[in-house]
Order: C-alpha cells, then sequence, then structure tokens
C-alpha cells in the first residue's frame, strides 16, 4: 500500500514525472535554499529526497523576499531527452501585487548540473509547460488581477483565471496569442494548471478554495487547447472540504501520472490538523491517490468520492522501507547534509563553513533570527509530530547581542529558540527567545526571562522536545548532571500555516535547526559539533 503522505513534513505543490520505470516529484520550497525539493521513487511508496536544482546565484537569489515568498509551485516534465523545470519567484506577499517572475531550467539528468534560468514571464505564478504529442510546448499559469474589479468571470478579483501561450524552445520565447482557458469555478482562487492529453482530450486540472481546508482539486477538459474546458461531472476530483473528520485536509494542488503500464495515479498536497485548534504542524505535505477512467472519458479516484485516503493500493507489492527513529548529523563532511537548508541568500560562505573547523557545523553571525536577507540559520524539516532535537554549541559570546542555539521555526514571526548568551549580571547564560505569531510588529516574549547561568567556558548541550501541540526546552553542561528543563512548556502549535494570522497568512512548514545572529555587526562564529533528530511518534 501507499500510506500517506508520502513525503511528510513541508512538501507542497507536487508535480509529479515519470521517464520510464522512474517517478519524481518536486515541491516548493519558498524562501528555504536551495530551492526546489526533488524526491524520487521507482514504486510510489519509498520516496529519496535526490536533489535541489536551484543552487547559485544565477538560478535563484532571494535576498529581501519576504515570508512565505521565493520559489512557488514548480513544475517538472520530460521531453526531448531532458529535464524541464519550470519555477516561480515571488517577490511580494502582503497587499495587492504578487511580483512573480516565471523561468525555465533544464537539465540531461536529474542528478546533473541544470542550466542557468530562462525569464519567461510576470502575469502570474504556479507555471507549468506541457510538450504535446505533436512536438509544441505550451506554458500556463494564472494570471493576477491587482484590482478590485472582475476581468475573465472568475469567482475572485485576484486569481484572475489560467493563461494559455505557446512556447518556443528554439527562441526561448513565448508567442502570441495570449488565451485565458479557464476562470475557475464558483470556488474561486483558481491556481494550479497541469495539462495532459488522452484519448483526444485535453484535460485541465486546477487547484481552488485557497491552500487551506476549502482546497480541492478541480478538473476541466477541451477537444481544444486553446478551450472551451467543459466541467468535470462531479466538479472536483479531490477534496475534503465538506469532510472535516478526514485525517488528510486541504486536500488539493496536485498532478495527473501514469505508470508504465497505463494505470492512473495523481499526487496532492495535503495537511494534517492536530486537535483542538485544527492547526497543521507539520505544514503542507504531499500525498498520492489512485485514480481510474470510466466509461465517461472522466477520472475518478479509485476509492470512490472524492476524498483523500490515507492507504491507497501500490502499483506493484512492494514493503515500505524502514525509516530511522534517530537521524544523526557529525558534520563530518565539508558538504551540508542534504536534511538541511538555510534561508534565501546564494552566498552560503557567509552564513556557515565546514571547513573552518573540520567536523563541525560554523555559523557566522550574521543579521537577526527575523532577517530577510542574511541569517545564519541551518535547519531541516520536522516531519512528525512528535520530535526531539538536540545539539551541542561552542560560543563565547561577548554581548547580548550575540546569540546562538537552537530553535523551532516557521519564520520570523513564528519561532521559539533557546539559546546561549551573555547577560550583564549572569555572565554566560541559555535563555529563551519566542515569536508567537506573524503580526505586523513581531514583537519577541522572553519566556525564560533573563536566562540561567552556565560555567563561562566549555561546550553545552541544548534540546527541545515536541510533542504535539507542546514544546519543552531542555539544556546541560555537556558531561555534567542531567538535562534541565528550561522555561515553561510552549506552544508549539504557533509554529504552523493556521498560527498567527491563521490559514492563508502564511504557507510553509516547520523546522528543526541550528542559528546564531550578531546584531553588533562583529560576525561572531558559534561552532556545532553534532545535531540529532529522534521521532518520538513511534
Amino acid at each position: 500500500m501507499i500510506r500517506n503522505p508520502v513525503l511528510p513534513g513541508f512538501n507542497p505543490d507536487p508535480s509529479i514525472c515519470r521517464v520510464g520505470e522512474d517517478y519524481y516529484i518536486a515541491t516548493s520550497t519558498f524562501e528555504w535554499y536551495p530551492g526546489v525539493q526533488i524526491h524520487h521513487s521507482r514504486d510510489l511508496v519509498n520516496w529519496t529526497l535526490v536533489r535541489r536544482p536551484l543552487e547559485r546565484k544565477a538560478q535563484l537569489d532571494m535576498r529581501g523576499n519576504p515570508d512565505s515568498c521565493g520559489v512557488w509551485a514548480p513544475c517538472l516534465s520530460y521531453a526531448d531527452g531532458q529535464f524541464w523545470l519550470v519555477y516561480t519567484d515571488v517577490k511580494r506577499f502582503d497587499g495587492s501585487f504578487k511580483d512573480a517572475h516565471n523561468y525555465i531550467v533544464t537539465a540531461p539528468t536529474v542528478l546533473g548540473e541544470w542550466s542557468d534560468p530562462v525569464y519567461v514571464n510576470s502575469s502570474g505564478f504556479d507555471p507549468s509547460l506541457f510538450h504535446d504529442e505533436d512536438g509544441r510546448k505550451w506554458f500556463v499559469n494564472i494570471q493576477w488581477n491587482h484590482r478590485d474589479e472582475v476581468h475573465s468571470g472568475a469567482a475572485h478579483t485576484a486569481f484572475d483565471g489560467i493563461l494559455l501561450q505557446e512556447w518556443d524552445a528554439a527562441t526561448q520565447a513565448l508567442k502570441r496569442p495570449i488565451t485565458n482557458i479557464f476562470p475557475g469555478t464558483a470556488l474561486g482562487l483558481v491556481e494550479a494548471p497541469h495539462l495532459f492529453r488522452k484519448n483526444g482530450w485535453y484535460y485541465l486540472t486546477t487547484a481552488e478554495g485557497g491552500t487551506g481546508y476549502d482546497h480541492a482539486v478541480t478538473m476541466a477538459r477541451s477537444r481544444d487547447i486553446a478551450g472551451p474546458y467543459d466541467l468535470h461531472p462531479d466538479r472536483y476530483l479531490i477534496t475534503a472540504k465538506d469532510h472535516p473528520d478526514s485525517p488528510l485536509q486541504r486536500a488539493g494542488h496536485g498532478q495527473y501520472v501514469e505508470t508504465p503500464d497505463g494505470t492512473p495515479y495523481h499526487t496532492h498536497l495535503t495537511g494534517r490538523p492536530l486537535p483542538p485548534h485544527r492547526r497543521c504542524t507539520l505544514g503542507r505535505e504531499t500525498a498520492i491517490q489512485k485514480c481510474v477512467w470510466k466509461e465517461d472519458g472522466w477520472l475518478y479516484l479509485a476509492e470512490g468520492g472524492p476524498v483523500p485516503s490515507v492507504e491507497v493500493p501500490a502499483p506493484t507489492t512492494v514493503e515500505p522501507l524502514l525509516q530511522p527513529r534517530r537521524s544523526e548529523y557529525g558534520f563530518d563532511s565539508d558538504v551540508l547534509p542534504l536534511d538541511f537548508q538555510w534561508l534565501r541568500t546564494p552566498e552560503w560562505q557567509r552564513l556557515f563553513s565546514l571547513g573552518a573547523r573540520p567536523g563541525h557545523l560554523r555559523l557566522f553571525g550574521r543579521e537577526s533570527i527575523g532577517s530577510w536577507f542574511e541569517q545564519a540559520l541551518v535547519a531541516r524539516r520536522q516531519e512528525h509530530h512528535d520530535f526531539r532535537a538536540e545539539t551541542v554549541v561552542e560560543f563565547q559570546p561577548e554581548t547580548y547581542q550575540q546569540v546562538a542555539g537552537l530553535t523551532h521555526y516557521y519564520n520570523r514571526y513564528k519561532f521559539h529558540a533557546v539559546a546561549m548568551t551573555l547577560h550583564e549580571k549572569l555572565g554566560r547564560c541559555v535563555t529563551i527567545l519566542s515569536c508567537n505569531g506573524d503580526y505586523p510588529d513581531g514583537r519577541l516574549s522572553f519566556p525564560a526571562g533573563s536566562g540561567v547561568a552556565v560555567p563561562s567556558e566549555g561546550r553545552v548541550q541544548l534540546s527541545m522536545e515536541v510533542r504535539g501541540n507542546d514544546l519543552q526546552f531542555f539544556w546541560q553542561v555537556e558531561g555534567m548532571g542531567a538535562w534541565q528543563p528550561l522555561g515553561p512548556v510552549l506552544d508549539a502549535g504557533i509554529i504552523s500555516d493556521e498560527g498567527g494570522r491563521g490559514e492563508h497568512g502564511s504557507f510553509t512548514g516547520a523546522f528543526a535547526g541550528l542559528f546564531a545572529f550578531d546584531t553588533s555587526g562583529r560576525g561572531k562564529a558559534a561552532d556545532f559539533d553534532w545535531f540529532c533528530y529522534d521521532n518520538l511518534s513511534i
């Protein structure tokens, strides 16, 4: 069986591509660097992260991008002997504008070096590239409307339908005309277009209802790629919007794929809310549903109805690989472990080094933990509702402006952190910094007050345990005594899409990681010898 989600923890907007016996899923990474996660599978059951292709300044520079901007909704495809990746770099979130720029990169293999980007357009986000049977290529994306008036008949003024243009691979440019082929349904907020062709029909799948609890995959079809498109008899192929008890909520934004023998499947993003607040602390994750084609020429979920299933039949009999309970990172290589990312900047050498002190991750204190430009924060995804993270840090702060430690992080307004710093009376100490929601002021709170004094020299271990909605920080001097709790139990549910302003206020995911900042501008460094992540859900 395929057990959903197949990609747990912050893996939204799944674009799936099959090449021979190999399946690939590309997901959004937003402001996290390098850009776009690509997972690989041979059976749709077991998936492995293999590549983040947007890895250099020429491809992606997100310094200054607000939270929840950056790389939205990549589309991965294969044609003409190479892989094609289409993506958006979104430069604005709040207000009437999005400033969304769309690009294409290519590579002969997923694991190889990807090309410099070719700019396509900026009319809206969620781009997709369709390779037709006759060799022509078609580019679709939503049209963003900054006005307060409806243009195309769409149900929401901003999400102004799906635009279609032909892409000329030879000239690397779009051709006229520009056609608005689909306004969406009354649910509104039409986005995430993907085209495919079967039995003489062009099928268009889109997402609607926003990326919260009203999310849905809408399907339509036409004999002509430019439309008009007729709606699916059930309108929505996948949704949990009218089924609040379904374990997989927020179901939408996905793509169609067939196995080598023609068996149909469809990916979608999903969220798993925790009671009592219905907050998805693991963000938007990736799921796969088995489908069937019926005599009317329409696609349906194999289980019947639109509600996604946790378990669906796999294409072949295969055992799911056991995932380790504990993941240990010793920082013994000169390459950052693949599980980790940082924020926004392609100039990672200013943030961290694995060679300055071999066997350690050295973080250089830069701007604050809330910066949109240059923040030394290296983190991995939270993949379980219950987990523990531990590390050990060597750090000699000279001022309270120098801080380094361990964080449960979502964005600049939603994080908890346990850290070492300097206090005028306590000397070197450990304390907690917390920010409880993405509000305009982003003020810190200090749940442990001034903190607890620690010896003036030596290594200090820091840890945190998250169990559902609860987080507790701990500390100990290495080799001396037992773990000591620090501060009260904190609300881990804040570190979620629904924390702060609510389900559409932000939409990335939770991370556990290491950070250092130095707002004095001296670039004080902190050394981390190791990091561990334990799954406490098993």
